[in-house]
């Protein structure tokens, strides 16, 4: 919402909400490179969570489940896969498709995406009271 000093008529960049939420998104990327373990993205760092929570999956599903589209989860996957991270083979219910689980390696790494995963929320969200934490992330949901 606009300042309310703020002229109805006069459109203001520092006060619209896009513009504010790529700050904080920039912010946020920020912090998430600076702790990220083992050099990965938050593309591969959501991939390897979403595999954690929902187990082996075929590509397509762990796209939608990790908010990617086809192209992006495969250059992801692809990556992890060089990494040693995740582990990919034919589906043998359906050979057009690629079923993806974590490798050991990806597995033995959860414990430590899971610590800094916290600590990156944390010190995103660290110039906010508890209440003020909650409450955004109740309104972030609520955009999305």
């Amino acid at each position: 919402m606009a300042d309310e000093t703020e002229n109805r008529d006069e459109y203001r960049l520092d006060n619209q909400a896009g513009y504010i939420m790529r700050l904080a998104s920039q912010r946020h990327a920020g912090i998430f490179q600076s702790l990220a373990p083992a050099g990965l993205t938050p593309t591969q760092f959501s991939t390897l969570m979403r595999l954690y929570e929902q187990g082996e999956c075929s590509q397509n599903r762990l796209g939608r489940l990790a908010s990617m589209d086809v192209a992006t989860i495969k250059g992801v996957v692809d990556r992890l896969l060089r990494k040693g991270l995740v582990v990919s083979k034919p589906d043998p219910n359906d050979k057009r498709r690629t079923l993806i689980s974590l490798s050991e390696t990806g597995a033995a790494l959860i414990p430590s995406l899971h610590e800094t995963g916290h600590e990156i929320t944390a010190e995103t969200l660290k110039p906010l009271s508890s209440s003020e934490q909650r409450s955004l992330l109740k309104l972030l949901r609520k955009l999305t």
